[in-house]
């Protein structure tokens, strides 16, 4: 080991006092030290012979000693090419004008859903909803069941699900009522709450429908919760939403969640109530579903049907931002089209 060692230092010193002017001697030292049989490869097979105790230690010095040796010929490489490469030449002249500014970084946007989706959540937090967020992926408790539509219920025939396949129990969410069944099912009452987020249905893609959009739902119960309440609270929405001079009305429906159950629709702006491919020609577009909470949701969930009361509502963002910008077809919100989103860069 010690005539080793003592093998190293001559070596390291021969290095250090070693003078290389042209590239012939450099290819000789790379050969001499660092070839394929050269001394650091002779020194490595001396590694057998080492006894185990000391391999660590030795191993470390020699491995200073190769990348010793691989740097001084990294150095005189680099420093024999420099000089070649400007052996006669005058550095060039810049023809820059340093004094101009910069080239200017391009500005992004944010989406127009994701604008429409701010103001609507402003909207509602200034009338006291927070908002509540929940998984993508849900189960068919919190999907379906929960919400009074059980196995055998006709109802879900209304929404075409994308199911997982390997567990038929776990689906992608086909609404954000289920951030709603986890909120009631925590019991803290009252519940004053909005729920945006994404949803899947497996529709046909058109001008007015996709199969990946998003809802802001939202959910008030309390004691003595009225349809009035409904009423005024998306009264005010609409108004603040779209201006003083929509008109707005309410038609009966039915969804197993709520009882009563309706619609509201607003007259179209985009054709000045005239008719167009977004209100299907009829002046009025739809944006929401609501009703009062159906007392088996609440006993669902966990909370008293007989003491408390509740409204709920469901919108789409997408169908929202066509009608709050003018635009026609609900496909350019997903394309990506950089020429599209352009136009939004001046929306705050």
């Amino acid at each position: 080991m010690q005539e080793l060692a003592d093998k190293i230092d001559l070596l390291k010193k021969e290095i250090e006092n070693v003078t290389l002017q042209s590239e012939t001697e450099i290819e000789e030292y790379r050969i001499r030290f660092l070839g394929s049989k050269g001394l650091v490869k002779q020194l490595m097979s001396e590694m057998k012979h080492v006894s185990s105790d000391l391999k660590k230690d030795f191993g470390a010095r020699l491995n200073e000693f190769k990348l010793f040796a691989e740097s001084k010929y990294e150095d005189y490489k680099s420093s024999k090419g420099t000089s070649q490469n400007n052996a006669g030449k005058k550095p060039k002249e810049s023809s820059a004008d340093l004094t101009l500014p910069g080239y200017p970084a391009e500005v992004g946007s944010r989406h127009p859903i994701q604008l429409t989706m701010n103001k609507m959540i402003s909207i509602f937090e200034k009338i006291g909803f927070s908002v509540a967020e929940g998984p993508e992926i849900e189960d068919d408790w919190h999907n379906f069941t929960a919400l009074n539509l059980p196995e055998d219920h006709p109802a879900r025939d209304m929404q075409d699900t994308f199911y997982i396949s390997k567990n038929p129990d776990w689906l992608l969410r086909t609404h954000t009522s289920s951030v709603q069944v986890r909120v009631m099912k925590e019991g803290k009452l009252p519940i004053r709450q909005i729920f945006p987020g994404r949803v899947y249905r497996n529709e046909t893609i058109s001008a007015r429908a996709h199969c990946v959009f998003h809802q802001i739902e939202g959910l008030y119960i309390d004691e003595k919760v009225s349809f009035a309440d409904l009423k005024q609270t998306l009264y005010y929405f609409v108004k603040e939403m779209f201006g003083g001079d929509v008109k707005v009305r309410f038609r009966p429906s039915y969804f197993p969640f709520t009882e009563p159950s309706a619609e509201m629709d607003v007259s179209c702006f985009i054709c000045d109530s005239k008719g167009c491919n977004v209100c299907k020609h009829t002046g009025w577009v739809e944006i929401l579903g609501c009703g009062m909470v159906h007392p088996n949701v609440l006993s669902n969930c966990g909370i008293d049907a007989e003491k408390y009361t509740g409204f709920a509502w469901g919108m789409g963002v997408e169908r929202t931002t066509m009608m709050q910008y003018g635009i026609k077809d609900i496909r350019l919100l997903s394309e990506n089209d950089t020429r599209f989103l352009a136009q939004f860069k001046s929306v705050v």
